[in-house]
């Protein structure tokens, strides 16, 4: 079903969805910025296949969604980040703008039915209480919901996907920006080895690590950051498998200053009881 652009091709990039999804949005966005390219995606079904297609060489690169000003952290993949060893070389803060769109030349009240993923149903729903006679009905995903509308000519269905999805399948925008919350924003990661960031533009990391079960040893460690002038984004805890009341902590972290980024892991990483660098990169923000 991918339709993908060939001029200007650039890396083959796993997405997690359908061709036209926010996730080929946002890596459009980084690819076009980071080399002037348009990505050629290998649609996944799945999280876990876009880490099988860089091993099997289907895809040269991976963007995954990590996290959403409304609905919060993709728990699941922060694990992922852990189990794989692909390096974080970059990030996309993405607006996702839901959209009412249908086959040219039909009207709002032409539509009787509207498919979509359930997150963007419950994202648009205010909306639709204005158009009582329309049936919302899920679907697995914002993109294949307006491609089956096109490639099926299905007459009085809409779709709530993206404006690239539109665009990819043909289909006429009906109403733009239908989302409840103006401020959704997701955040990607780019996942690409082929890709080196030089130290001067790195002002961002993403790690892993895990302490010794006793009082205090967090703090320690955020004091320490502290005192070398680090910003910490975020952190997120999961339990380990079988070891009761301890965790992986998962930090962003952003400073000004490489050197005394070295220096401040260089100091904390004695205390910790493991230490992975999940990637080092330039914040997009």
């Amino acid at each position: 079903m991918s339709m993908d652009n060939t001029e200007n091709s650039g890396k083959r990039v796993a997405i997690q969805g359908y061709s036209g999804c926010f996730h080929e949005q946002a890596a459009r966005i980084f690819y076009g910025k980071y080399d002037g390219s348009t990505p050629v995606s290998v649609e996944c079904p799945t999280f876990d296949d876009l880490y099988r297609s860089l091993d099997t060489g289907r895809a040269d690169a991976a963007i995954m969604a990590i996290e959403n000003t409304v609905s919060g952290g993709l728990l699941p993949n922060f694990e992922l980040l852990r189990k794989y060893n692909v390096k974080i070389k970059g990030e996309v803060f993405l607006r996702i703008q839901q959209n009412l769109m249908a086959l040219p030349g039909q009207k709002i009240e032409d539509i009787k039915e509207v498919r979509t993923h359930y997150m963007a149903i419950n994202q648009t729903r205010p909306f639709f209480q204005s158009y009582p006679w329309i049936r919302l009905v899920e679907s697995e995903d914002t993109a294949k919901s307006a491609a089956d509308v096109a490639e099926q000519k299905l007459q009085g269905v809409g779709a709530v996907a993206s404006l690239l999805a539109a665009d990819l399948y043909g289909l006429e925008v009906l109403k733009e920006s239908i989302e409840t919350y103006k401020q959704n924003f997701t955040r990607f990661l780019i996942l690409d080895d082929g890709i080196t960031v030089p130290k001067e533009k790195v002002d961002k990391v993403s790690m892993c690590f895990t302490l010794p079960h006793k009082s205090g040893s967090l703090a320690q460690i955020l004091t320490i950051m502290s005192f070398y002038d680090m910003n910490l984004t975020r952190i997120q805890s999961l339990p380990i498998p079988g070891k009761s009341w301890q965790y992986f902590f998962y930090a962003d972290i952003k400073f000004d200053n490489y050197l005394r980024y070295s220096q401040a892991i260089s100091a904390v990483r004695p205390l910790m009881e493991d230490l992975n660098i999940l990637g080092e990169y330039e914040a997009a923000l």
